[in-house]
């Protein structure tokens, strides 16, 4: 069996709590568990990591290497400016797929701009949950 692994960003553990306009009133630990059940369902062996802090999660990709299939990425603010979390990423020979729940070319001007997305194979942005679904189905045939 495939797999993969599920990387979450800063702030994505206070989904649910959290501007609730742009990100909903669902619960992240709600969200994880559906997102392992579709993972099961699309028959892949999934592993889900939150870290508020940019090194946790630039150890966990290295870590990643000859374990984990694909990596779907939501890096939260990272995604904006983290030149090292990007470095990590093209650092291991692994199809990363960025996410994000919000629609981040509609919001303020500093979103706009990821510094991943140039080492990812493709960005899903602004279905909410449904982002982490449409990646896994992405992932589907890249791995």
């Amino acid at each position: 069996m495939k797999k993969i692994l599920v990387l979450l960003g800063p702030n994505l553990n206070m989904v649910g709590v959290r501007e609730k306009g742009i990100y909903g009133t669902e619960n992240a630990d709600s969200i994880n568990e559906q997102i392992k059940e579709y993972c099961s369902k699309s028959r892949f062996e999934c592993e889900i990591f939150q870290s508020n802090h940019e090194g946790d999660l630039i150890d966990k990709i290295h870590s990643a290497l000859g374990v984990f299939d694909g990596v779907v990425i939501n890096a939260g603010a990272l995604t904006h400016y983290s030149y090292s979390l990007r470095d990590a990423i093209a650092s291991v020979n692994i199809p990363f797929v960025e996410v994000h729940m919000s629609n981040i070319h509609s919001r303020e001007e500093f979103r706009h701009t990821s510094v991943i997305s140039p080492v990812c194979v493709g960005q899903i942005a602004g279905f909410g949950k449904n982002s982490y679904f449409l990646a896994i189905d992405a992932l589907k045939d890249l791995v």
